[in-house]
């Protein structure tokens, strides 16, 4: 049995007290593929909201964090592959806030394995690394499985992969609100939905959120069913004006090619602003494209959410994960 207990002491830890700056910034940048077509756009910098907790990973996770606190809950459990920024950031939450983190990762295969720089920044944090083979993995919300995992770490709080549930997308609202009235389009790469979930609620009359997938393939629709899901539970309904562009996955999660390579160089020579690529420089990619292609109405301004910051490691190909 490997018990996970927080020995931090004193009050419940509160995410407010590592000071994020809120609201992110916003920064207008005049790009020639925008500009012909007489279309503003805006930068919405979540990449600078908390250097270790950056973006939507800030949003989902403090309402996550501020519940567990409240419900005497000190253990964290959540779920990623192997290069997840999420179990990086629910690592770093841990340390910062005093939780105790355990990551269960996709593939079984990594446990004897030497761990990778994503992984070895989760340990140096303190979260408990627990991998599970991939048709297990496939089924880590079945009672089944949970039961396991109490049984293995005893209580903790569940957070899913990615990030993305009822509490996040109530958290990610704020991110509409600080952009009510600065944009006739928001758009954000999506990876879980949670991030779009929220936003689309939050904007006001008359915006409407663009949802960028990173992944490809599985059912048709899920992330569209996924998000649908996702306010049903948060706000007990549809909200907001949304839609996803699912043309700039460019293969996958994770996946490049030398389109979107030369895009993300040219776009960070143009304007000194090193692009995350995983999302960050897909949705600049697909917003892009569509401002070349027309789909803005001149005279209207386009905001982009900056979620990350480019990882200074080294690259990695193998399995990834939101």
């Amino acid at each position: 049995m490997d018990r996970v207990t927080s020995t931090a002491p004193g009050p419940p830890p509160d995410p407010r007290t590592l000071r994020p700056r809120l609201p992110s910034p916003v920064q207008e940048v005049e790009d020639a593929a925008f500009t012909r077509r007489g279309v503003r756009l805006l930068l919405k910098r979540d990449d600078l909201i908390h250097p270790e907790l950056p973006g939507n990973k800030w949003r989902k996770l403090a309402p996550n964090l501020r519940a567990a606190a409240a419900a005497g809950e000190r253990a964290l459990l959540t779920f990623g592959g192997a290069y997840s920024n999420h179990l990086r950031a629910t690592a770093a939450a841990g340390r910062l806030l005093g939780f105790a983190t355990v990551g269960v990762v996709r593939g079984d295969e990594l446990a004897g394995a030497p761990l990778n720089w994503s992984l070895a920044r989760c340990a140096a944090d303190g979260m408990r690394l627990h991998f599970i083979d991939r048709a297990r993995y496939r089924r880590r919300t079945d009672p089944e499985v949970l039961a396991e995992l109490h049984d293995r770490f005893g209580a903790f709080r569940l957070i899913p992969e990615g990030g993305s549930n009822a509490l996040a997308a109530q958290g990610c609202t704020e991110l509409g609100r600080e952009l009510r009235g600065a944009a006739d389009t928001v758009a954000v790469a999506c990876g879980t939905g949670g991030t779009l979930a929220g936003l689309a609620a939050g904007l006001g009359p008359g915006q409407r959120a663009l949802g960028f997938p990173v992944l490809k393939g599985g059912r048709p629709h899920f992330l569209q069913e996924t998000v649908e899901d996702l306010q049903r539970a948060a706000f007990g309904g549809p909200r907001g004006d949304w839609r996803l562009e699912d043309r700039f996955h460019c293969g996958g999660y994770a996946r490049r090619t030398p389109e979107l390579d030369a895009f993300a160089a040219a776009f960070e020579d143009r304007h000194g602003l090193p692009l995350e690529r995983i999302y960050v420089a897909k949705l600049l990619y697909g917003l892009t494209t569509l401002a070349e292609e027309g789909a803005f109405t001149p005279g209207s301004t386009v905001a982009a959410v900056i979620t990350g910051t480019p990882e200074r490691t080294p690259d990695a190909s193998a399995d990834r994960g939101p």
